[in-house]
């Protein structure tokens, strides 16, 4: 595939057929079989993606358990870290042609896939500095006399992860990452709608030298290749991103050896603005915390609640942003938004639109499927519903397009007791210039990331995680790659 789009080349990369990691070898499924891989943008396909079943992910298990049990376990801590900060320079290097094929395959905005540079690789020198995590440790006391007690963390082994569609360039980083620092092996599953970054992201790899079998990626529906893969009795560890309803199948799956899983699940998050917040700021802070990547972010701050006395001017500053927003094919440098994912998606988000209007929300603006020249593509416009109540479906449960559900609140009390009103916990936000209410809420939310006149912020030091139905588990920091490590106690008898 090649061609020329508002200026831009489509990479080589794009087209054809593409087959699975496995064994630091390109290979087709076993059955043969392979399916389409669509531009949410135009609705075209864009490639073919091998279809793995069982066989594929038994071959993809085995490869990672030899590799393993192999010279990658001979690796220091040392050789790990020069490994990953030569991946940052080749992922540097390429970082321009994985952008777009990132914008290509799941429709973000290239000014949002390029964006995403300085992050990613400030991700990838975070986990390069946290390769001497396992290894032993000084013991606090020794036993007297003739024992010499110590501990040791070691790598858990091989580490299955599956990934989502809404961002899998960053996405898989939090896995690999983890995966390449502390000396397991790893099994990548990306979603069926958003893979070719991962496929991608695996010829660097092997570019920068990962030994053959410690990364392998397998394409494939969910059902199929993600159950086998997060039942295999030859996984150590599950890390997943997705919906509540998969997690629970994988934490089940987990049951038969015992695997240790990190789920980070969905969110239903509270952007709270009190009526002392910047409405400059906060008002676009707001929007943005509910449309960006087309509110296909777990974390998204959908549920936003505004203190009464600015209600109706909060309101009207959000509609005139909302409307200002370019929505368009990524390509185009201008748009500020771009498609639902797929058809499916879509669908799912004009369901709650139409919903919220059946329970009597109101709609302030937005709420439709783009036409003409866009018809082709999966567009919807950023949607502001007002009059919601906390207990209506679109209050309740998480859309993953860009749908705000606005909420008055008159007290302090009132605002945390809707915001905790949730089966989730991923995230909040406070708009407010009083230090005692940034703190009262920043304690009081319960979620994992609370953000206080901002929104979206991460720092791969600090990490992220859920609470409640969001899941556990802990993506970042040096509590993320203790979870990729065992502990073992060691007792010597020197006599």
């Amino acid at each position: 595939m090649s061609s020329t789009t508002y200026g831009v080349q489509t990479p080589a990369f794009v087209g054809g057929t593409k087959r699975l990691f496995i064994g630091g070898a390109w290979v087709p499924a076993a059955s043969g079989k392979a399916f389409d891989t669509v531009n949410p943008a135009t609705g075209e396909v864009i490639a073919r993606l091998a279809q793995a079943d069982q066989t594929d992910i038994d071959r993809a298990v085995t490869a990672a358990r030899q590799a393993f049990e192999g010279p990658w376990n001979q690796w220091t801590h040392s050789d790990r870290q020069r490994l990953l900060i030569r991946i940052h320079d080749v992922v540097e290097k390429h970082f321009d042609e994985l952008a777009l094929i990132e914008t290509l395959d799941m429709g973000a905005p290239l000014v949002r896939t390029r964006g995403l540079k300085s992050f990613l690789l400030q991700l990838i020198l975070f986990y390069a500095s946290q390769t001497a995590a396992g290894g032993v440790q000084t013991p606090l006391n020794a036993l007297p006399g003739k024992f010499a007690t110590l501990k040791i963390k070691a790598p858990v082994g091989v580490v299955a992860g599956i990934i989502p569609w809404n961002g899998p360039l960053l996405s898989q980083w939090w896995i690999l990452g983890a995966t390449l620092a502390t000396g397991c092996t790893a099994v990548l599953k990306p979603a069926e709608d958003a893979s070719l970054s991962a496929l991608r992201m695996a010829e660097l790899l092997q570019e920068a030298g990962v030994p053959a079998g410690v990364i392998n990626v397998v394409t494939g529906y969910g059902g199929e290749a993600g159950s086998a893969l997060a039942e295999h009795p030859g996984v150590d560890r599950i890390a997943f991103t997705g919906s509540p309803e998969t997690g629970r199948r994988i934490v089940r799956a987990s049951a038969g050896n015992f695997k240790r899983v990190s789920v980070e699940l969905g969110g239903k998050s509270p952007d709270i603005v009190f009526d002392d917040a910047n409405l400059d700021k906060a008002v676009p802070g707001v929007a943005m915390g509910v449309f960006t990547n087309t509110g296909q972010i777990c974390a998204a701050g959908t549920r936003v609640l505004v203190q009464r006395r600015i209600y109706d001017e909060f309101i009207e500053r959000l509609k005139a942003f909302s409307t200002s927003l370019k929505i368009g094919n990524g390509l185009d440098p201008q748009v500020q938004l771009g498609p639902i994912v797929s058809q499916r998606q879509l669908d799912r988000v004009m369901h709650y639109v139409d919903v919220g209007g059946q329970e009597g929300a109101e709609l302030a603006c937005g709420g439709r499927r783009l036409g003409g020249e866009l018809a082709a593509g999966y567009f919807v416009e950023p949607t502001v519903f007002t009059g919601v109540h906390n207990d209506m479906t679109i209050a309740r449960e998480e859309i993953f397009g860009p749908v705000a559900s606005v909420m008055p609140f008159d007290t302090p009390e009132q605002a945390l007791r809707i915001a905790n009103d949730t089966s989730f916990g991923l995230a909040g936000g406070v708009w407010t210039q009083n230090l005692s209410t940034a703190h009262r809420f920043a304690q009081g939310i319960q979620a994992g990331t609370i953000w206080v006149n901002c929104y979206g912020v991460l720092d791969p030091q600090v990490g992220f995680g859920g609470y409640k139905l969001s899941g556990y588990g802990w993506k970042g920091a040096a509590e993320q790659v203790d979870s990729y490590l065992y502990q073992k106690a060691v007792y010597m008898n020197l006599d």
